[in-house]
């Protein structure tokens, strides 16, 4: 792998190592009311509203956080704010023992929510030690730190049942604030600040660091992380109900199940960073809308039963999914998502190296916010339409629509390089023109010397 200069591959290793683990802990902690959220319903006699805002408020606060957690680690880096951060979250999450009514649980769940933001804390510190021929590797894996949910969803129970709610809660806070003091205490200034100080120059303003939020092309990214990132959430917490309900599976089966599209959708982030940086960020999220269109137009189309008017009378036949085929659908959804989100980075430093934070921010604060909207709207279209599958059609209209932005924004960005495009209806009537390149490889052909980020061409 190669170094940046004066980076050693040790440095890097230090670095992804610390930060990788260190969003495992967070993401964990982030789910944490997943749980533990049962036993205070049942303790406080909340209703199922009242619950379900409980559950939601950290992945709310988690997301929104994503955008100034961003801005101040481009200022104060990420050695500071990740345990800063950790720390403060921590005792949020150590406060929740001593709650007794339900405003003050909602408002210890804000503090909890910090957690999620750590996503863009250890993006921005990450990036920094990567050239970006390795970046999508090295966020692949860092993101890989989602399986922090699988750590929750396998541990917490049998914490509850040895020490109560109260007391995994506090050992949760513990192992956060460890971490925050171990992070500190063995993680390195990134090479960005470490020149800043060498320099004398001060902390980039934030103005600087949202100025780039004016482009059309980071809102695209954004859109693009909505649906792999934010309807990856919601599916995690949708499919158990959808088993129950459509295919009448006790709990347990469809937690599993649900499991089998969780997983894939967590470890094989690595294997999109890698892919992303062979073959370039723009061919992974094809691939990506591609898979997942199909996969949604099938998994959308109800359970149906057709009546054919045949020569010697009615003709009846079924059209639906059986839960195993649909599973496998899942399963292979969840993968090319978990692509996705790796792409989606890698975009990022590329295009922005100078404002990862603010520009990473704002992509992971509106893909967060899809996994808070995304269920409410999935409840909404069960209770207009009574069809089950009616949240895969909108998922299905959600991916429709980016693959077309997607694909318009390309073309209209390779005869803005190449005038010749312009007047031509398919590339292969120019002859000998050269073919575009990657989008994340050839941004540094469009970035203006003396610029920190590439001026999208939209």
């Amino acid at each position: 792998m190669h170094t940046l200069d004066g980076v050693t591959r040790s440095d890097q290793y230090r670095a992804l190592g610390l930060s990788t683990f260190a969003f495992t802990v967070c993401f964990a902690v982030w789910t944490i009311f997943s749980i533990i959220g049962v036993k205070i319903k049942q303790e406080l006699g909340l209703s199922d509203t009242q619950f379900g805002l409980l559950v939601a408020t950290p992945v709310l606060t988690g997301s929104v956080s994503r955008i100034f957690l961003g801005v101040w680690t481009e200022q104060f880096g990420g050695r500071i704010m990740f345990p800063l951060q950790m720390l403060i979250t921590a005792v949020c999450v150590w406060l929740l023992t001593s709650v007794q009514t339900y405003e003050v649980f909602l408002i210890a769940a804000l503090g909890l929510g910090l957690a999620g933001g750590s996503f863009i804390v250890g993006v921005a510190y990450t990036s920094r030690w990567f050239d970006k021929e390795h970046q999508g590797t090295a966020l692949g894996i860092f993101g890989a730190g989602n399986v922090g949910a699988a750590v929750t969803n396998f541990a917490a129970p049998f914490l509850v049942v040895a020490a109560g709610w109260e007391g995994t809660a506090r050992i949760y806070a513990i192992a956060l604030a460890a971490t925050a003091v171990l992070f500190f205490v063995l993680a390195k200034t990134d090479p960005v600040q470490a020149e800043r100080r060498r320099t004398g120059q001060g902390p980039v303003s934030a103005g600087s660091q949202l100025e780039p939020l004016k482009n059309i092309q980071v809102w695209r990214f954004a859109t693009y992380y909505f649906f792999v990132f934010g309807a990856f959430v919601a599916l995690a917490s949708f499919l158990p109900r959808y088993y129950v309900g459509a295919y009448g599976l006790e709990l347990t089966t469809a937690g599993i199940f649900a499991g089998l599209y969780s997983l894939p959708g967590s470890v094989f982030r690595a294997l999109g960073g890698w892919m992303s940086d062979k073959w370039g960020a723009r061919a992974v999220m094809y691939l990506t809308f591609i898979v997942s269109l199909v996969v949604l137009f099938v998994m959308s189309y109800p359970q149906t039963t057709y009546t054919v008017s045949g020569i010697t009378g009615p003709i009846k036949f079924d059209f639906g999914l059986s839960v195993g085929v649909f599973v496998a659908l899942t399963v292979i959804l969840g993968f090319v998502m978990s692509l996705g989100k790796a792409a989606v980075y890698k975009h990022i430093p590329v295009y922005y190296p100078h404002h990862v934070g603010s520009v990473g921010g704002l992509v992971g604060m509106i893909g967060g916010l899809g996994g808070f909207f995304l269920p409410i709207g999935f409840g909404i279209l069960l209770d207009a339409t009574g069809v089950w599958t009616a949240p895969f059609m909108l998922l299905f209209a959600i991916v429709a629509l980016s693959t077309v932005w997607m694909h318009v924004a390309i073309r209209r960005m390779e005869r803005a390089r190449h005038p010749a495009l312009a007047d031509e209806k398919y590339l292969s009537d120019v002859p000998d023109a050269p073919l575009p390149e990657p989008e994340a490889q050839a941004s540094d052909t469009r970035r203006p010397s003396g610029t920190g980020s590439a001026q999208p061409a939209e």
